[in-house]
């Protein structure tokens, strides 16, 4: 059986990286916590609750290639993969084996 990752998931881990990412975080901080748009500012305060997310400007215009490779170079078929110890990992990705 040739299980794989299913693309939805690696889409929404690749979300989960840019929600937790610096660049992200320096955008908000840059803005002010403020909707660049309407400028409305983001608040906590119960019952008015206001959340600022942040936009890709030029859009993203590759996912199914971004997702390509990662299947393609990441998580390839295990007959790709093999185990190895730390060391020969190490010395196997340097080429020093």
């Amino acid at each position: 059986m040739n299980k794989r990752t299913p693309r939805s998931r690696i889409r929404g881990y690749l979300r989960q990286i840019f929600l937790k990412s610096i660049e992200r975080g320096e955008a908000i901080k840059r803005d002010k916590y403020t909707c660049q748009k309407c400028g409305i500012k983001a608040s906590m305060k119960k019952g008015a609750e206001v959340k600022v997310e942040v936009h890709h400007v030029k859009g993203i215009k590759c996912w199914d290639e971004i997702i390509d490779k990662i299947m393609d170079e990441l998580l390839c078929g295990q007959e790709e993969l093999q185990t190895l110890c730390r060391d020969c990992h190490e010395k196997e990705t340097n080429g020093k084996i």
